[in-house]
Formats: C-alpha cells, structure tokens, sequence
C-alpha cells in the first residue's frame, strides 16, 4: 500500500480545488471541476468563485442561473442546497436526491398525520404533491407565499422538531422542498440580490427548456440514470476532485451508506494508499499527479461552507488545532483562511464592511502580507456590502 504525505495530500488539495494553477475559464468549468457549490449560504457560492477566477463578477454567475441555465440549485447529499451543472443532474438526482426526498417525505407524512391534517398521510401527500405541479403548470414561476395564497391545500401549519426544538411550520415550503429534491421542481429565479435566497419556483421541465441557449446539450427533458449507475459516477466525480480519501468520507459527502460506497468503489480502477494510518483510495490514473512538484506558495479567503473546507469528514490534515475555532458544532465551517494546503484563520467583515482576518499561527511574513492583500482585494469587491454568514465560525463571535 502506497503512503501519501500530508503534503502530497496539500499539493493535490490546491490544484484539484482550483486554488492555484490554471484559473477556471467560466463558472461552470469551476463548478464541474468542484462537483459542485454549497448553496444552503447563498452568498457563499459567489464568493467560491470570486476566490477561483480572477475578474469575476455577480452577473457572471446570475447568467449561469437564471439565463443560460446552465448551473441549478438543486437540494441533494445530506440536504443540503448545491448548485450543480445541470448535465449532472440525472446523476445527482438518483445517487443522493432521491434519498432525501423519501427522508422528507416520510417526515411529512408523519407530520401531517399528528397534526391532524389528514388521516392517511401518504394521500394527502400525493394530492398536495400534484396540486403544487398543477399550480406551476405552463412555465409559470411562483413564490412560496403566492403558492400557500392559491392553493388550499397547502395552507396552514404542522409541527416540525421535538422539545424545546419544537415549532409550527408552514406547509408549502415542506412540499416545495419535496418536490425539489425529487427533481420535479426548481428555485428559479432570485427576487432578492445575490447574497439572499427569495426564490420563485418552476417545474424543472419548464425552467431546463426555456433556457436561452438553444444548444444539444440542453434538452428541455432530463432522464435520470439508475441509482448504481449515478453512484458510482458521483464516487468517481468525488475522488476526481478530492481523492485521496477514505469510505468515511465518501458516505459522509454523499449522505450515503457503507454498503453503496464499497459497491461503487469496486466497480472503480483504484489504488489502496495509506493516508496517515488510515486506508484510502486513489484513482489509478491520478497517481502519476503524486509526482507533480508542490506549488508555488499559495493563500486563499475562502466563504462558509465552501467545498474545501466542507470536502472530506476527516479534517485534521488540514485543520489541525483550530477546528473548534473555524468549524461550528455541526461542523460547518464558517469563512476561513488558507495557506498552502491548510486552514490557518479566519475571516469577518467589520460594520463599514472591511473585511478583517485573524490569523491562527504564524505563517510568515510574505505569506501574511498575501493574506491582507486579498482581504483587501476582497473588500474592494464586496464594495461595503455586509454579508454576515448563516454559519459563523466560533472565532468570529469570539472577535465580536
């Protein structure tokens, strides 16, 4: 069994993330290369860019979303809201989605049957279901709040959590959030500016075939591929862009289980590598890239929830002492500081918009003066805006 050094590990880490070497060209290049952009922070996925291509601007993005159509939201692994190359649905949909759809579903059903809603959940469901697609019929887009107005059946509460956790929930977005993950509707477009998430909502068959591009690729219809199929695809697509790694990662990324992760890993050209102790797996043809020379000195600001920090489950070798400083609780991690590999900070913005950076070790001199570079290269493009985090780290409340 191969052994790879942390720093092997570093070194991988900064070119497949696309933090150094060639820059992305376009957002959807970044978001292939990536699998995908956290999106449940909305601002998140613009500032992932921002660090990855150099003169990216909002409309960049915007016309990816709601124009070209090229990119989708799309609530998957572990549900949590992604932004996804659409051509990536029909594996997304079934080796993830799926999963949380019926997760959701089951809740619901639950749901409404204690609050006393219908007495045979399942049904209710189904006509709640078909009522929502019956109103976004025509290619018509719609809020949440236009839908509950329009549609008896989706107006009204239940209640969600247990405990003191414990609270009436509207109904529609439960039902819109079902249906997004079965892939049958979709947030289309933002009525707020793009460090918020007020969207409308679409059918996925309308929303893909009114795009503006006029291209192959883009069929107005979409087929999911089998469930084995599209796993073993989103393995691939992970290990393309995060390997080395380890099943735990995997089943953790994927929200998926054992027994499907060594499925697909068997059907794979793979080499068994020691990670520090801990057996991973490596796509054969990538291990010539071991031999790649280390990068030039590289650092990086990087948003909450950004796919680095969020890629694998073990984290030590790039965290280190400060995950309780940079990861939440739940482990999210709030806007960090990156230095040649590694997880070295963290970062804020101040009431007039500045963006402040606390360092956690000493990286050096060069090093730091690059880190007050891009804070203030990042300020500039922020232009004043505030954008405060859903996921702070520990360490800006701390700064607080």
């Amino acid at each position: 069994m191969q052994r790879i050094t942390v720093q092997q590990r570093r070194a991988l880490l900064a070119r497949r993330q696309r933090l150094v070497g060639p820059a992305p060209a376009e957002v959807e290049e970044l978001v292939r290369s990536l699998v995908c952009l956290h999106a449940t922070d909305p601002a998140s996925v613009y500032l992932s860019a921002w660090a990855r291509i150099p003169g990216f601007a909002h409309a960049d993005l915007d016309r990816a979303l709601y124009a070209d159509r090229t990119l989708i939201k799309q609530l998957a692994m572990r549900r949590t809201l992604f932004v996804i190359d659409r051509d990536d649905l029909a594996d997304v949909q079934p080796a993830a989605a799926e999963r949380v759809a019926g997760s959701e579903s089951r809740k619901m059903i639950k749901m409404v049957e204690e609050a006393g809603v219908a007495t045979d959940g399942g049904d209710w469901l189904a006509r709640a279901k078909q009522a929502t697609l019956e109103a976004l019929a025509d290619g018509r887009e719609a809020t949440s709040t236009e839908l509950t107005a329009e549609v008896p059946i989706l107006q009204g509460t239940v209640r969600a959590g247990s405990g003191k956790w414990a609270a009436d929930v509207s109904i529609a977005p439960r039902i819109l959030t079902i249906l997004g993950a079965e892939g049958r509707v979709v947030r289309a477009g933002n009525r707020g500016p793009w460090y918020t998430s007020r969207p409308r909502w679409a059918t996925m068959e309308s929303w893909l075939g009114q795009s503006r591009l006029n291209q192959s690729r883009l069929n107005q219809s979409w087929q999911p591929a089998d469930p084995a199929t599209a796993h073993r695809r989103m393995v691939q697509r992970w290990l393309h862009a995060f390997g080395p790694g380890t099943a735990a990662d995997l089943k953790w990324w994927l929200g998926s289980t054992v027994a499907a992760v060594k499925r697909s890993l068997a059907e794979l050209d793979l080499v068994e590598v020691d990670l520090g102790g801990r057996p991973g797996q490596l796509l054969a043809e990538d291990l010539d890239r071991l031999d790649d020379p280390p990068p030039d000195p590289w650092v990086a600001l990087l948003p909450a929830l950004d796919p680095t920090a969020m890629g694998w489950t073990d984290r030590d070798w790039y965290v280190g002492d400060h995950q309780a400083l940079v990861y939440d609780t739940n482990g999210n991690a709030g806007p960090t500081i990156w230095c040649d590999g590694r997880i070295v900070g963290g970062w804020w913005q101040d009431p007039d918009g500045v963006v402040v950076t606390r360092l956690l070790e000493d990286i050096g001199g060069d090093a730091g003066a690059a880190v007050d570079a891009e804070a203030a290269r990042l300020t500039g493009w922020l232009a004043g805006k505030v954008v405060m985090p859903r996921f702070p780290s520990p360490l800006s409340r701390l700064a607080s």
